[in-house]
């Protein structure tokens, strides 16, 4: 597998256009988004996990197992 770094920058509607790879037409690539915004990739990893099915089962109250009087205060 090979790697190729293009940076770009969204537009205003959030979608992206890349320059030219240098590969030829027709071969399956993976494109991966590493965005620089923190503060943007906070929000979103926290919208994935506040909608994410696979968690709902916290949401059962066999899960609310700890109380107040679990553990050691933490003091700063």
């Amino acid at each position: 597998m090979k790697a190729i770094e293009i940076k770009t920058i969204t537009k205003s509607d959030g979608s992206i256009s890349l320059e030219s790879t240098g590969l030829k037409g027709g071969i399956a690539v993976r494109v991966l988004i590493l965005s620089e915004d923190e503060e943007l990739e906070e929000k979103n990893y926290l919208r994935f996990l506040s909608n994410n099915p696979a968690l709902d089962f916290l949401n059962e109250p066999e899960e609310d197992v700890y109380s107040i009087k679990d553990g050691k205060p933490f003091k700063n």
